[in-house]
């Protein structure tokens, strides 16, 4: 099977199309054929790494999972013996988080994994485009109150976290601020948001407004800059570590003094995340937001455009008609 792999750290160059062993499901696992996967920020992250612990859990000198990739839509193309939930020609969506694996024509998953059946009113690329992001933003929509209807500040609304982060927000009842560029305002209005402010025109920081929670969904700040503009007791979630881990102390700390604080969970996806995203996007409550589709072949050019930090939402590989 054809496969992008990398054997080195290094820039988007180190990723190279090869014909590789086509895997075997175990006998708890499903064979997929994949039709769609992502470029995001994860794969940049293990491709090269910046953090240390990036280094400590994906190999300290090179690579130990050669083949990148932590979301897909494909089909089921065989099975293992024990597997009860699914069978051959089953389209499916999900993730492959801490394996990786879905740049590549085939992968095998376990069948209680972060699989699930298709959305019936997606395309492969827009139920590939999916998970990641929800996955992720929903892990700190979790840490919210939602009972008295929170005013949210989401830095970075337009990405795929971001946009994520946006709807599941919205869907649980929050009064939304969202920052992006100007050109992304319709998209984030549609999505949900109930104000827009232009990163490139006004520093939201320094407008006077107060929010219950900061979702800096691109890691672009910090809690000592949007603390000014937290209500008392109210919340700031980062996506990154932030300046020195930051984040992880301080999430350590600031929850002991009481007041405004940092809350950094630790993500985790499960199939029951995959299912709830699925019933949200059939309920036409979600829906993926792609900015470019690529062909396999050209993930070094997906993969320099994602590095930009300038893309909407998400970036799609498209493995097969």
């Amino acid at each position: 099977m054809k496969a992008i792999v990398n054997t080195i750290y290094g820039s988007p160059d180190v990723l190279h199309l090869r014909e590789v062993e086509k895997p075997i499901p175990k006998d708890n696992e499903v064979l997929i054929k994949i039709h769609a996967t992502t470029v995001n920020r994860t794969d940049c992250g293990f491709r090269k790494p910046e953090y240390f612990i990036v280094r400590l859990v994906g190999g300290l000198f090179k690579p130990k999972n050669k083949i990148l990739g932590s979301e897909l839509a494909g089909v089921v193309e065989a099975v293992g013996s024990a597997v009860k939930i699914f069978k051959p020609g089953d389209p499916v969506f999900g993730l492959s988080t801490y394996n990786f694996g879905a740049h590549a024509e085939y992968i095998c998953i376990p069948e209680n994994g972060s699989i699930a059946p298709k959305p019936g009113n997606t395309s492969f690329e827009e139920a590939a485009a999916v998970c990641y992001g929800a996955f992720l933003a929903l892990t700190y929509i979790r840490k919210i109150d939602f009972k008295n209807t929170p005013k949210i500040l989401i830095n970075g609304a337009s990405g795929s976290i971001g946009t994520a982060g946006l709807q599941l927000a919205k869907y649980y009842g929050a009064e939304i601020t969202a920052v992006c560029n100007t050109r992304n305002f319709e998209l984030v209005k549609s999505l949900g948001a109930d104000k827009v402010i232009d990163f490139t025109k006004e520093d939201f920081t320094k407008n006077g407004q107060l929010y219950d929670v900061v979702f800096d969904s691109v890691g672009k700040s910090s809690f000592f800059r949007c603390k000014k503009v937290l209500k008392p007791g109210g919340i700031y979630l980062s996506s990154e570590l932030g300046f020195l881990w930051q984040n992880i102390f301080l999430a350590l700390l600031t929850p002991i003094f009481g007041g405004k604080k940092v809350l950094f969970p630790i993500p985790k996806d499960n199939k029951e995340d995959i299912l709830f995203f699925k019933e949200l996007i059939e309920a036409g409550k979600y829906k993926a937001v792609i900015d470019r589709t690529y062909p396999l072949e050209q993930i070094v050019e997906a993969t320099r455009y994602v590095e930009t930090c300038q893309k909407t939402g998400n970036v799609v590989i498209s493995l097969h008609e």
